[in-house]
């Protein structure tokens, strides 16, 4: 009974809208205590009469906070990937995380765009790509003109749908000079440096017949990198060649120059004493990885007996590409028993490289196609006799298993004596480009393989 005479004073003693919380505040009250009986007897109770009152309750605007998050953008990742001998645009285009038939269509029907179509074994394309598949960007080289130009193809995204123009007359060329130190992992350091993805996976692809990127690195190696990149209108379009780098592993100097040797016969890498980078046999046919089995006797995972190993593993996610090792024809494509899927290279001369224990084979991977060093042939899996993902790696000579860290292989041709001369000029000039970059840095040893 007192709990409702003090409710009703409460009650007419406010104002409405102070009335309508209390009286909400007294609905829950009398809901939390449901359990007491309260009986309304005497006058008083009787004296109250029952009104319905009704008032709009605003609740708070939240459409701008709203707006906020849907004006947001969404992720968007930056992929960059080579072109395969037998690609298609829809096939390139999947392979580096593109879903959107509307961009396959338009670069088809695009007078423009078209050109992408002509795709050259080796060639870089640069998307931009939402995390829905969407293309938001694509930049593509598809044809070299004089010396220097390019013709480049960049298909954007904007309000209205997808552009495509030839921003080959608009760029404008710019060498960037890049230095890192070692302290975690080499994407780590590029990052700190600024410099773009795709010039870090060229930088890898350049010492990585020298230098195991997962197994070599050391705390406090360093490197330097001269590269191109293209601006239109003072914005980023894509990066170029890499016209010079440096790469100083455990105290010794890896050198690299880009050299485009007259006559026609195609430009390269050469050390700055004039011999080509490009070593024969890659030294890891899967990237930033590590050997999980040496060549040599061992105890077999499955078998439990002593058993010679003739080959290396490499320890790698299932999925991660694997390369060919050299250039060759590829001699056999399929499944081998305990090997599982695998692929056979044979190279010049007496020497051929197998690759086991595969997931599945690379587009194209097939019986008597050609492949360069460096393209993808399959993907790390874990078929056949195999206890875990991994590459089973074998370098042969004459048919026979070799361990592939102990033969000798030659380089690649070195420049003639008339070259050096012009060579030596660029050559110098990228050497006084290191010692801007690093004028306190200490002599090195230079490397020598």
């Amino acid at each position: 009974m007192h709990i409702l005479i003090k409710a009703r004073e409460i009650f007419l003693g406010t104002t409405r809208k102070t009335r309508i919380i209390s009286s909400v505040g007294l609905l829950f009250a009398v809901l939390a205590f449901g359990a007491v009986a309260v009986a309304p007897v005497g006058p008083d109770a009787s004296d109250l009469s029952a009104k319905t009152i009704a008032q709009e309750l605003l609740l708070p605007d939240v459409s701008d906070q709203i707006a906020a998050l849907e004006a947001q953008p969404t992720q968007e990742y930056v992929r960059v990937e080579k072109v395969r001998a037998g690609d298609t645009i829809g096939s390139l285009l999947s392979r580096m995380g593109v879903n959107d038939p509307v961009a396959v269509a338009f670069i088809k029907s695009d007078s423009t765009a078209r050109a992408l179509l002509n795709l050259k074994a080796d060639r870089v394309m640069e998307v931009r790509v939402s995390g829905t598949g969407e293309l938001q960007w694509l930049s593509m080289e598809v044809s070299e003109g004089k010396e220097g130009a390019v013709k480049d193809i960049v298909v954007t995204r904007n309000e209205k749908g997808l552009v495509a123009v030839d921003a080959s007359a608009d760029l404008e060329k710019r060498i960037e000079m890049k230095t890192g130190v070692i302290r975690s992992s080499l994407f780590a350091a590029t990052d700190a440096a600024l410099i773009p993805d795709p010039i870090t996976t060229r930088f890898v692809d350049m010492f990585s017949t020298h230098i195991d990127f997962r197994a070599d690195l050391r705390k406090g190696d360093r490197f330097n990198i001269v590269y191109e990149t293209f601006w239109q209108n003072g914005a980023y379009v894509r990066s170029g060649r890499i016209l010079a780098a440096e790469f100083v592993n455990a105290g010794k100097a890896y050198q690299a120059v880009w050299y485009d040797p007259p006559g026609g016969k195609g430009g390269g890498y050469y050390g700055f004493d004039g011999k080509a980078q490009k070593k024969a046999f890659l030294k890891s046919p899967v990237a930033f990885t590590r050997i999980s089995s040496g060549f040599g006797v061992r105890v077999h995972p499955i078998m439990g007996t002593m058993r010679n190993h003739k080959g290396i593993d490499f320890a790698a996610p299932s999925g991660t590409p694997v390369k060919a090792a050299a250039d060759g024809t590829i001699e056999s494509a399929g499944y081998r028993g305990g090997y599982g899927n695998m692929v056979v290279v044979k190279h010049w001369g007496q020497y051929s490289t197998a690759y086991g224990h595969l997931s599945r084979f690379a587009s194209g991977t097939r019986k008597g196609t050609k492949v360069r060093q460096g393209d993808v042939i399959g993907y790390v899996g874990t078929t056949g006799m195999s206890t875990g993902p991994h590459l089973h790696y074998e370098f042969r000579v004459n048919n026979v298993q070799q361990n592939p860290r102990s033969i000798d292989v030659p380089d690649a041709q070195p420049l003639t004596v008339a070259e050096m001369g012009k060579f030596r000029v660029e050559a110098e000039e990228m050497e006084r480009r290191f010692m801007l970059l690093n004028p306190d840095a200490k002599p090195v040893k230079l490397a020598r393989k």
